[in-house]
């Protein structure tokens, strides 16, 4: 099982930098950030832009993987982003994924402050389908014309291309039927965050539903089981995974016997989100991940 993290874009770079660094040397697969225009009630505070970010974790690291958790289209064009995707792409040496998602409702901050029309789920969901469609055929084709309600291109160029081929790998986030075909069809990987749950149990029971639903899709598209990888949000459970060596470890194996090949968590925090204890993260980085990854502890 491969084991990522994610880093949110709330520190100033001096404190931000030694989090990707430590991220690589810990020995995780892949670390993350959000792109958002601010988060929840952490607007409030300090917040940074996930591209510039990661582009700057890109030049501090070698061989982790970097990635989008995730990008939506509530503040991005597919054309512009094209040209920010492929240049990350390229620095990171083809380290970068890009998670996508449909992005929620309008009571939150990215879709509120634009100050944008309120869209309907089916609404979101089909704009989501041109951006990903949008996105696969720009960084596919040099000069691609693309025409849909949300979005439009014309003779759009990508020229150099990724280093990646034939792209750069999508990660698609989806927990509704519509948008599970559209990770089905366009993913390299599935991530999902399971249903909004009071309890553990429940939310483990609604994230094995997902799973027999995303296999369902699988089939519907013609795709093998095991050509699509999967990623669990560990943290959209009640429990923070890194709240204790055990939650994690406990976490770490149901995924695992639910088929998931990647599991993501959070830095640890001091307040609000992920509270927990960096000290924490280190035992588990020491003890846990050797054996998860099957490296020696």
């Amino acid at each position: 099982m491969r084991v990522g993290i994610v880093i949110l874009p709330e520190d100033r770079w001096w404190a931000a930098e030694p989090k990707w660094r430590a991220a690589e040397e810990y020995g995780f697969d892949h670390a993350w950030t959000y792109d958002h225009l601010g988060w929840r009630n952490l607007v409030d505070g300090p917040w940074f832009s996930a591209m510039p970010t990661l582009t700057a974790a890109a030049l501090v690291t070698s061989k982790i993987r970097l990635g989008t958790f995730v990008a939506s289209p509530v503040a991005r064009h597919p054309v512009p982003f094209t040209r920010e995707l492929t240049t990350l792409d390229d620095i990171s040496d083809g380290r970068f994924i890009l998670g996508v998602g449909a992005g929620v409702p309008q009571s939150n901050y990215d879709a509120a402050v634009l100050d944008g029309p309120e869209l309907s789920v089916k609404q979101r969901t089909d704009r989501f389908a041109e951006f990903v469609e949008a996105l696969d055929g720009l960084l596919m084709t040099d000069g691609f014309d693309y025409e849909g309600e949300y979005y439009r291109a014309k003779g759009a160029r990508n020229l150099p291309g990724c280093v990646q081929r034939p792209r750069l790998p999508f990660l698609v986030a989806a927990n509704g039927p519509r948008t599970m075909t559209l990770a089905a069809r366009f993913g390299a990987g599935w991530v999902t965050t399971g249903v909004k749950s009071d309890t553990q149990d429940e939310w483990w029971k609604g994230v094995a539903g997902l799973v027999k639903t995303f296999d369902e899709r699988l089939e519907a598209v013609g795709r093998d089981k095991g050509s699509v990888q999967r990623f669990l949000s560990l943290d959209s459970a009640p429990v923070f995974s890194l709240s204790s060596v055990g939650a994690f470890t406990d976490a770490a194996g149901r995924a695992g016997e639910l088929g998931f090949t990647d599991i993501v968590t959070h830095w640890p925090r001091s307040g609000d989100y992920y509270v927990g204890r960096e000290s924490t993260l280190e035992e588990v980085v020491s003890d846990v991940l050797p054996v998860l990854q099957g490296r020696s502890a």
